[in-house]
């Protein structure tokens, strides 16, 4: 094959995917083999990809090459969530622009339009991840409405029904009047709103007085049924038992007495609404208040409203303030800070309301996923998050599970009357008439008598059991697949959905295979643009994933999400850091035709200089292997993808090659140029996970290889002893070359002019690199000497001072005001140390390796200040 001058990604990157896919290398079935298994974190179903998708997926993406490549059958299944919230949002949408209201529809005949939505839209998400290299298990792609995954959610619910978990009643509920729909506490947001506090009047019965209370719901004033006051205030107590008149209703309401009035709070007296707050209902349950719900579901006013009936919620508060003013009831309108719940999906203000709903109970069901994460069975990375999880879990309150929507999983409840408990539950309506027949002992119930629950389940009630329901696990708990994947390895997620999502899972993990779901969850950050703000399309701060990729490969982007991405903290993302990607491939590619350039002569010997940098390159490689092995070990891809870098960079490009390079135009030794071959395969082994189009590009270029060689199926390397005294020679040797080539260019020196070195060796130093410093510095003439060379060139290494002869004037005045800047920088530097050294804390609380450090480097500085006071003296 040919090789191009320059890596063009877009040449590179379709042919190796369509390669991969056309030999099913992404494909697992069980086998003898230890699985290691990832299930995607199902986005939804009409999605398109976003900055997050792209970290989280890039991350998977590099667990799972990295699982492959050590020998595990490594599973990662892809699949899509039915969003039930959002998608209908999006159908109810189209249908409006078609001029559709849902309200017209038969409920089949809007479900026959949202799955034509979803064939349509859905799945794009899983085309573009294909684009940023994700090696998914794409024959294993699940959607959470496919009909064995809604068979499970099905059958879950009826179990835990049957268990007596799951009930109905009446609840204050959170309801999104955008979407229609209950949501869940965590599914709301609090945000800080700038609002208005107004004083209201409310004359007592009978009398001239009256009481004010403060509200920032005036238009709620409608449905108040009582005026609460503190029975030990002093001021009301008077009051108790007597009636208050509601402004603009004009109805009487008693004034009751309740210990959850807090005497110092505001004016001291409260209205009582109990459809509209829940401190107000369950006071109104304490003192059988009157119900009185003025809301439509879409936030308009109903009747009980009056003359507001169909006006918005906050257009009604506006006008009601200016009827209150001119009835004289309005005292002060003050400004006022205040949360307020708003949807996570449409971002509409939260309404409390009274409705009829199912609920989950959760504190026995919690307490083995939080015993779990607790002791560390599952393990949360980073572990900070291990207090959010067990606050969350210690204080779970029961799930409201129903969703007032059309498009989910149908609650399989039927109703024979009209009683909020008049059902059954079943998985089919035959058999709900068998059960309803024995519930009610009539034998005369029909299924037209039966009504199935009009409402779905919560999403989240079906992606809780994505880990066991992907693998059929609930239908079939003792099936093949089940039992040899599950559970599975590593979950990567987002910390805000560690409740919604992830602790769920945990708890039906646990109710229904009796063990965890997964052994680590990895908590990625928020990424953010340069000055911190979340990246959202409505900020117009987030590129579009695919056209970066497009602009610069997807390697190079998924270097740069990576560089960046400590677990569990945020993602400061820079196009530079692409651009960083792209210089890097560059990089590679250019040591690439390097090698490929080179001759070979299997006759020639092997020179010292290509033999000893030969087992240090093999140390250096070891070094940097077992590093990144312990940082994948705690799920630090950034620090395991930067010491790759550092050492196809730094070690293999700048170092090795240069320390192997034959002379110009002429041959290499065969033994050397198969050890450079060995070791470049070796790095791309490394970088593979990472940056898997390139590194498979290069290693198809370097021989004809079998479907059986490809790089993505090839063997990890392994870890083995190495030389690390020969690494800190190198190191010593490495010091020595820098200075060479320092001097060369302060002194004008060409690289092609051979120079001479003497060395004054207080040390003892090992010879082992001479013929590498011989090699890079251009060294005619290498000795070691007695006393200091006159008229040389010094520079010390550690205790050894090296001397370089200079042919050529030195200019006396200038190399003084350059030995002089070094040595007070030098001296500044020393002092520093010396601080640290002499600061008892640092001493006292420092590792013995930290002191040791320190001391080492007081001691080169010293030793430095005297060689350069040294000069100075013989200039």
């Amino acid at each position: 094959m040919s090789i191009p001058t320059h890596y063009n990604p877009e040449n590179v990157e379709d042919k190796w995917y369509a390669y991969w896919m056309a030999h099913n290398y992404f494909h697992s079935e069980p086998d003898e083999r230890e699985s290691y298994t990832i299930t995607i974190p199902p986005p939804n179903v009409t999605g398109v990809l976003h900055m997050g998708h792209m970290l989280n997926n890039t991350i998977q993406d590099v667990l799972i090459r990295r699982a492959r490549m050590k020998g595990y059958n490594a599973c990662w299944v892809p699949g899509t969530d039915h969003a039930s919230i959002a998608t209908e949002a999006k159908v109810v949408a189209k249908l409006k622009e078609e001029g559709i209201a849902k309200a017209d529809l038969t409920r089949s005949e809007f479900l026959e339009h949202a799955w034509e939505w979803t064939h349509k839209h859905g799945g794009i998400i899983l085309e573009q991840l294909k684009k940023l290299g994700a090696s998914c298990d794409w024959q294993r792609t699940k959607f959470t409405m496919d009909a064995d995954l809604s068979a499970s959610v099905i059958s879950v619910f009826i179990d835990l029904y049957k268990k007596g978990l799951i009930y109905r009643g009446y609840r204050m509920v959170n309801w999104d009047p955008e979407a229609k729909t209950t949501l869940s506490d965590e599914e709301v947001i609090h945000i800080e709103k700038n609002a208005k506090l107004y004083y209201v009047k409310y004359l007592i019965e009978a009398s001239q007085d009256y009481v004010t209370i403060a509200t920032t719901r005036p238009e709620t004033i409608l449905g108040d049924t009582a005026i609460c006051v503190n029975p030990n205030d002093a001021r009301f107590v008077h009051l108790v038992g007597k009636k208050a008149i509601v402004p603009v209703a004009n109805r009487s309401i008693p004034i009751i007495a309740d210990d959850y009035v807090d005497i110092e709070f505001g004016t001291g007296c409260l209205k009582i609404t109990p459809a509209h707050d829940q401190n107000d209902k369950e006071i109104g349950q304490r003192h059988n208040l009157e119900v009185i719900d003025i809301l439509n579901d879409d936030a308009t006013l109903n009747a009980k409203a009056l003359h507001y009936e169909g006006q918005d919620r906050f257009e009604a508060r506006k006008n009601i303030v200016k009827e209150l003013e001119s009835l004289g009831n309005l005292v002060k309108i003050e400004d006022y800070a205040t949360k307020v719940g708003t949807s996570e999906r449409t971002g509409a203000i939260i309404e409390p309301k009274i409705s009829a709903q199912w609920f989950l109970k959760m504190k026995d069901l919690a307490q083995p996923a939080l015993d779990a994460v607790m002791n560390d069975d599952v393990q949360l990375v980073p572990a900070k998050f291990k207090n959010t999880y067990r606050h969350w879990m210690e204080n779970v309150r029961d799930w409201n599970i129903s969703r007032q929507l059309w498009w989910g999983h149908q609650i399989p409840a039927y109703f024979y009357a009209d009683g909020v408990n008049d059902f059954v539950v079943a998985n089919s309506i035959e058999e709900a008439l068998i059960l309803a027949k024995e519930k009610t002992g009539n034998n005369n119930l029909k299924e037209t008598d039966l009504r199935q629950e009009a409402d779905v389940l919560d999403t989240w009630f079906s992606s809780w059991l994505w880990p066991i329901s992907v693998f059929d696990g609930i239908r079939y708990p003792e099936n093949k697949e089940i039992n040899y994947y599950y559970p599975t390895n590593d979950l990567v997620t987002a910390p805000e959905i560690l409740f919604f999502w992830v602790a769920r899972m945990i708890i039906a993990g646990y109710e229904y295979r009796g063990e965890k779901p997964f052994k680590n969850v990895y908590l990625t950050g928020i990424v953010r643009d340069k000055q911190g703000r979340k990246m959202s399309k409505s900020l117009g701060n987030s590129p579009d994933p695919i056209e970066l990729m497009k602009k610069y490969g997807a390697d190079n982007v998924r270097v740069g999400m990576i560089l960046t991405s400590p677990a569990g903290n945020d993602l400061p993302f820079d196009m530079e850091l692409c651009q960083q990607g792209r210089n890097f491939s560059n990089k590679i590619w250019n040591a690439f035709r390097l090698v490929k350039q080179w001759k070979v002569g299997e006759s020639i010997a092997q020179p010292e200089s290509a033999k000893v940098a030969i087992e240090w390159y093999k140390a250096k490689f070891q070094e940097a292997l077992e590093a990144t092995e312990q940082s994948y070990d705690k799920y630090r891809l950034s620090e395991a993808l930067m010491r790759i870098y550092k050492l196809v960079w730094d070690d293999f490009s700048s170092w090795f090659l240069e320390m192997v390079k034959p002379e110009y135009q002429k041959p290499m030794d065969g033994k050397t140029y198969k050890a450079v071959v060995a070791f470049f395969e070796d790095n791309l082994k490394l970088l593979h996970p990472f940056m898997p189009f390139i590194s498979e590009e290069i290693w198809q270029h370097f021989k004809e290889r079998t479907s059986e060689e490809a790089l993505i199926v090839t063997d990890y390397p392994k870890q083995e002893p190495y030389n690390k005294a020969l690494l800190q020679e190198f190191d010593n040797a490495a010091a020595v070359i820098t200075n060479i080539r320092t001097i060369r260019k302060d002194r004008q020196i060409s690289f092609k002019e051979n120079i001479d070195l003497y060395i004054l060796d207080q040390e003892n130093i090992a010879s082992t690199f001479d013929a590498v410093i011989k090699k890079l510095g251009n060294i005619d003439s290498f000795e070691k000497v007695s006393e200091k060379v006159e008229g040389a060139q010094s520079f010390r290494v550690n205790a050894t001072e090296y001397f370089i002869p200079l042919k050529n004037a030195v200019n006396t005045e200038e190399e003084k005001a350059k030995l002089t800047q070094e040595l007070n920088y030098t001296k500044g530097f020393l002092k520093s140390v010396q601080g640290k050294l002499g600061n008892e804390r640092f001493v006292n609380n420092a590792p013995a390796q930290v002191i040791a450090n320190e001391r080492k480097k007081e001691a080169d500085a010293l030793a430095k200040i005297k060689t350069l006071e040294e000069s100075l003296a013989r200039l």
